[in-house]
């Protein structure tokens, strides 16, 4: 399964916010075997929304768009999701009745909007917070406040599968760029990925399709690597 994650929001390209989001849903997607394949930043504008999700949405499986969703002036994600579509957004029957059922809210007290959805959207229940979340087609639109994506995210998780990847990790003193003959040779002998990622040392992350290929490249490696 291949996915993109588009986090929306003028606080994450300003700098303001940290996009913590992406990386969560990143390693969580990763750890249920699917492929992320793009992740795309947006500002709260509807027509840039609109565009990114029109593309991403005919060329992967599945597109995670997070940030923006609610009821107040620059929360403009549903109505760039349902543009994308060339859907209207409209009152969400579903959406009203899982507040009404689930939170301390009469329909008079929620800020005009609130259930407002795509048409024809499923709904998804916001289990730590108020504004609904919804999917479309093949796109699933997440809220922006880490606690409640990741709770949003739980309900639909199982729908989200790939092929799983068992990873071994290799930690060496040599340099990056001295350690270009060994990954060549051990992608060579092994059906494995190599990431290789530089800091106070490198890390070598051997990714294969089965445990036992990950567990003998990675021996082969640390043989052969500065400890």
């Amino acid at each position: 399964m291949r996915v993109a994650v588009v986090t929306v929001g003028d606080e994450l390209l300003s700098g303001d916010t940290v996009d913590t989001n992406a990386s969560w849903l990143c390693n969580r997607l990763d750890g249920r075997g699917v492929a992320i394949e793009r992740i795309t930043t947006v500002p709260d504008r509807i027509a840039d929304i609109a565009r990114v999700v029109n593309e991403h949405r005919a060329e992967y499986d599945a597109v995670i768009v997070t940030g923006g969703v609610g009821p107040t002036h620059d929360d403009v994600t549903m109505d760039g999701v349902a543009a994308a579509f060339g859907r209207e957004v409209i009152p969400n029957e579903d959406a009203a009745a899982w507040i009404a059922d689930h939170g301390d809210y009469a329909a008079a007290d929620l800020t005009e909007g609130t259930t407002h959805l795509p048409a024809e959207a499923r709904m998804l229940p916001n289990p730590e917070g108020v504004a609904p979340g919804a999917v479309v087609g093949n796109v699933y639109v997440l809220p922006g406040v880490p606690a409640e994506m990741k709770a949003m995210f739980e309900t639909v998780a199982e729908e989200f599968e790939g092929d799983p990847t068992h990873v071994e990790e290799v930690r060496t003193s040599e340099p990056e760029s001295a350690l270009l003959d060994r990954i060549e040779a051990v992608r060579e002998a092994y059906d494995v990925t190599i990431g290789s990622y530089p800091g106070e040392d490198v890390r070598l992350k051997v990714m294969a399709a089965d445990a036992e290929t990950a567990v003998e490249a990675a021996a082969w490696l640390r043989e052969r690597v500065e400890q």
